[in-house]
């Protein structure tokens, strides 16, 4: 039932919010400012946190591709002027 607490928990946090947890969890292990019961505790919930921002990460990629399908791929030449201009750039 803990697994479904947490999973849940997790389906609320958005990308940004579990990479900050994460974060938070990874200095306070590496500063050993937490006993070792309280490391592993953290360490399944960081690599639960993983877990979850791979998944949107994935989702967001899926979005990505199917709006880069739908969208017609049209390149244009360049035209002299703009190709010129470039040529002039300082990098």
């Amino acid at each position: 039932m803990t697994d479904k607490k947490e999973k849940s928990s997790l389906d609320k946090l958005s990308f940004e919010e579990a990479i900050k947890e994460l974060t938070g969890i990874v200095e306070k292990i590496e500063l050993g400012e937490i006993a070792l019961q309280d490391s592993l505790q953290q360490y399944e919930r960081g690599m639960a946190l993983i877990k979850h921002c791979r998944t949107v990460l994935q989702k967001a990629e899926k979005r990505i591709e199917k709006i880069s399908e739908a969208e017609p791929a049209t390149q244009e030449e360049p035209d002299e002027k703009t190709q010129q201009g470039a040529e002039n750039l300082p990098f």
